[in-house]
């Protein structure tokens, strides 16, 4: 059954409940104010349709998820699925391509063997789909019935009809929590089969990376998975040359749109500023890879830098600190423009300058906003993939030398889980263990920003 045929017929049925609780509601007959009804039609109207339509989609995500399941066990039951091996890949792969040519999702079937099962899962799929809508009718006439017949004047409708409206938006705001919360449990039980391969105290402070066995044989696994200079290289570009780059062109960019440029100019400036921002980070890898990394290397070969690489740590934390300069502006835009202009022009009528104003007045008092902005643009920058891959290599490698080719913990993780690398291998596992520490890095920057947010925050009248 197609979900999109059940989200129908529940819309359907409760737009139909909805009419319903709303004309029986309307023909309610009030002789004295004291007996007038205590929710509007549309509020009952809303009572009924609530009724109607959560009971079905929940039966409908109940539905999708059973249906393949009886679908299947009809099909084994069927003679045609008595030649089928008992277990194994080859019995799953007749089934999925019979599966496949009966939902429409293919035109034949490769094995001669799974023809004869085309049929069967036709007539058990369109068994199984009148089944349902047949279940689904009567779950919407049971529900529909039993609310329609509480309405009644007194009835509250509103208060029901709200307090479920605060049930959704009360899950709505959990799944975000939970979904953390899933990522967390995840990481942390493949962080746990990683760490049963290789030594937490290897992992973390060890300081060659080299998965690749082939290359090195004989070493231990602990002398492969050092992450040191995994997480060396997303703390330098990310954390360091990009933010040189970013914090100041940021924060100046910030201060001359809220305090020097002229209406029309910020009108055309600041949302060129911020179409940075959208700007998909692949581009960026190219800038970065075709202009910003050969420019680096034929001036590094020019002042006598011998061996430049055109791969250099360099050209990734540039282009990554002019990707996030949005980031940095707009909040500090936004935190100076909230400062009240009283604190501004008292400043002015003291006899300070506008600079002296700018330096002792507005960037204390939007010193929170500002902050969070960096801490926001650093998370960004040390999640970042792209760029480094193309400007920066894929080489692991503990320097600091900006013109040295580097690594970051993102690249490694793509490079961990592409391919055909199986999940009871360190290499792979490496992956999880190396976002559990750049989940735990993110976390911290993010609480170390919500502390200096409220340890200066200031309200103004």
């Amino acid at each position: 059954m197609s979900p999109a045929l059940l989200l129908l017929v529940a819309l359907g049925l409760g737009f139909v409940g909805w009419l319903a609780g709303r004309a029986k509601a309307s023909a309610f007959q009030a002789p004295n104010p004291s007996a007038r009804p205590v929710a509007r039609p549309n509020y009952h109207g809303w009572y009924v349709a609530l009724w109607v339509g959560v009971p079905l989609l929940g039966f409908a995500a109940l539905w999708m998820g059973l249906m393949p399941l009886l679908v299947n066990q009809s099909v084994l039951a069927s003679d045609a699925a008595a030649d089928l091996p008992e277990f194994g890949f080859m019995r799953e792969t007749l089934l999925a391509e019979a599966r496949a040519v009966a939902t429409g999702n293919a035109a034949a079937v490769f094995d001669p063997q799974a023809r004869a099962l085309v049929e069967p899962f036709r007539e058990a799929i369109q068994r199984y789909t009148v089944i349902g809508l047949v279940l689904a009718l009567c779950i919407a006439v049971v529900c529909a019935l039993w609310s329609y017949t509480r309405i009644n004047p007194s009835f509250t409708a509103r208060t029901r009809v709200e307090r479920a409206v605060m049930a959704v938006l009360l899950i709505a705001s959990l799944v975000a929590i939970l979904t953390t919360f899933g990522i967390l449990a995840s990481l942390i039980f493949e962080t746990i089969r990683f760490f049963g391969f290789v030594s937490p105290i290897d992992f973390l402070f060890g300081t060659s990376w080299n998965p690749d066995p082939m290359s090195n044989p004989d070493a231990d696994q602990g002398d492969r998975y050092g992450a040191i200079p995994l997480f060396w290289g997303t703390i330098y570009i990310g954390a360091i040359i990009a933010m040189i780059v970013a914090i100041p062109l940021g924060l100046m960019s910030a201060i001359y749109l809220t305090q020097y440029a002229n209406p029309r100019v910020r009108a055309w400036l600041k949302p060129a500023l911020e179409v940075l921002a959208g700007v998909p980070t692949v581009v960026y890898g190219y800038f970065a890879a075709l202009t910003v990394a050969p420019f680096i290397r034929d001036i590094a070969q020019a002042a006598g830098v011998q061996n430049a690489s055109s791969e250099s740590a360099l050209a990734a934390g540039l282009v990554m600190g002019i990707m996030i300069i949005p980031f940095v502006s707009s909040m500090a835009d936004d935190s100076i423009a909230a400062v009240p202009s009283a604190m501004r022009d008292g400043s002015l009528a003291m006899g300070a300058t506008q600079s002296e104003t700018i330096k002792k007045v507005l960037i204390p008092a939007a010193l929170p906003g500002i902050v969070a902005g960096i801490m926001l643009a650093i998370s960004r920058a040390i999640g970042e993939t792209m760029i480094v891959v193309m400007a920066a290599s894929t080489a692991a490698n503990l320097s600091g030398n900006p013109l040295d080719s580097m690594t970051t913990v993102t690249v490694q993780i793509v490079a961990m889980l592409t391919g055909e690398g199986s999940f009871d291998h360190p290499a792979t596992l490496s992956a999880f263990a190396l976002g559990f520490v750049l989940f735990l890095v993110t976390l911290a920057l993010n609480f170390f920003a919500l502390r200096v947010v409220k340890r200066f925050r200031e309200a103004y009248e």
